[in-house]
């Protein structure tokens, strides 16, 4: 009776289950299991799995592996029907610990398989898009007018460019040289105002007496020598497009409750006039000072800043883009021997000087030095030598020690050979211990243009090491 009762239990589960002898022939068996096999429903009851695996019908049998080992495993079997199968075994002992039966347990994974195979397949096809996505967005970045290889870089330009569509006002921070008025531009040319007027005004530059009449503009007769046709101030200009006011700490006072009533009013009245004029702007503004200090000492009106640090965006230092040096450098290289038609180079080693120098005055001071360094060195390639006073004091921070090489140097007496062995070892240093040329560069102390150098002169004895 219990008996028959196990067979019909194995014969009407949903799982595939086998019981096998310890001589290895089937005592019960779900008649269905066998149809991934390749054979005909049934219970087989009495078949030896040798011979069934001697046949190909298991490759290989779980049961036969159970009885050898004596122990629970789990295997995967490929059919003759092309179907992948995962099977159980385990083993069955009495009190002797003699091993009595085999009881296996098997499910079709063909098809979990294929959605697996499909998902890395979609996975890789999604890497492939995302790396497209980046180069494309490098790309773009780089037709901006902007090179943003670096995290701080590309964190700001993602950010302008989510907000690009709105009209909120953006108070661009940062020390001088950084680019504000670069990113000002990006800003606007990504706004639903693109096609109108970028107005840009450096508040320092603009007299004090001139500034009401330059910025509001005037009517006829508003002063002696004003133009008889009278004549509409910048901000009129940049009506329906992008006011940038650049230096707005330097806005003097009387100004400052002016532009207020502008931004909070929508209007304009011009000097003289007494006609007020709509006026539909996006204001962008900019300063190398810090507002709040200057609130606080009265050089500043609190109401006016409030309106304008609606969203705040710090634009990092020179020193904080490390990984943009290089080819900020390159790309100052390209467009002034384009410009004096020559053709100057940088010596890897005078990379290893940028990417250490901390850049006071920011891209600004890097542009300047390289248009310098072109017009002025005689020689084709510009080395550390040839840079201003300055630049050598700075010091390379390496987390590399000599201590660490593994290898011996191969002895010898030429020293061209002894520096070119020693340096070999701390490349390979490198390589075991990065994943990136950047990482090394980080890790050695030298530029990520150097590494590449370095790795290309001694690829040979690399590749043999």
């Amino acid at each position: 009776m219990e008996d028959l009762i196990l067979n019909k239990i194995i014969e009407t589960s949903n799982n595939n289950i086998t019981v096998i002898d310890s001589e290895g022939i089937i005592v019960h068996s779900n008649p269905e299991h066998w149809v991934n096999y390749g054979m005909k429903p049934g219970t087989y009851k009495g078949t030896s799995i040798y011979d069934l695996e001697k046949e190909g019908l298991l490759a290989p049998s779980i049961g036969a592996i159970v009885l050898n080992e004596k122990i629970k495993k789990t295997i995967l079997q490929h059919t003759k029907t092309d179907r992948v199968i995962m099977s159980t075994g385990y083993p069955v002992f009495d009190e002797k610990e003699e091993l009595l039966f085999v009881v296996s347990y098997s499910h079709d994974q063909t098809e979990i398989l294929e959605l697996q195979q499909q998902y890395e397949k979609m996975e890789r096809k999604v890497k492939g898009y995302q790396t497209e996505v980046e180069e494309l967005r490098e790309k773009e970045f780089e037709q901006n007018g902007i090179i943003a290889r670096s995290s701080a870089a590309q964190h700001i330009l993602k950010t302008i460019y989510n907000i690009s569509k709105t009209d909120a006002t953006v108070l661009l921070l940062g020390p001088s040289g950084v680019g504000k008025s670069t990113f000002a531009r990006i800003l606007h040319s990504h706004s639903n105002r693109k096609k109108e007027q970028f107005i840009e005004v450096n508040c320092s530059t603009i007299p004090e007496g001139l500034f009401e009449s330059e910025i509001f503009g005037y009517e006829t007769g508003a002063f002696t020598g004003a133009n008889k046709q009278g004549s509409e101030g910048l901000i009129e200009q940049a009506d329906g497009g992008t006011l940038f006011l650049d230096e707005i700490g330097e806005l003097p006072l009387s100004m400052q409750a002016k532009l207020l009533k502008v931004l909070q009013e929508k209007k304009i009245k011009r000097l003289g006039g007494k006609k007020e004029r709509t006026i539909n702007f996006r204001l962008v503004t900019a300063t190398n000072q810090d507002l709040e200090k200057m609130v606080q000492e009265g050089r500043f009106r609190l109401d006016l800043y409030y309106r304008l640090n609606v969203i705040p965006l710090q634009i990092p230092s020179l020193e904080e883009r490390k990984e943009d040096i290089s080819y900020l450098v390159q790309d100052c290289l390209q467009k002034f021997n384009s410009a004096y038609n020559v053709k100057k180079r940088i010596h890897p080693s005078t990379y290893d000087v940028f990417t250490n120098y901390n850049w006071p005055g920011n891209i600004r001071e890097l542009e300047n030095l390289m248009e310098r360094l072109i017009l002025t060195i005689e020689d084709e390639v510009i080395y550390p030598t040839h840079l201003p006073a300055n630049f050598n004091t700075f010091q390379t921070n390496s987390s590399f020690s000599l201590d660490n090489i593994e290898q011996p140097l191969k002895v010898t007496n030429n020293l061209k050979e002894i520096l070119e062995n020693t340096e070999i070892q701390i490349i390979l240093k490198a390589l075991k211990k990065c994943k990136t040329t950047y990482e090394m560069a980080t890790y050695l102390g030298i530029s990520q243009p150097t590494v590449i150098y370095k790795l290309k002169k001694y690829k040979n004895k690399l590749d043999h090491s």
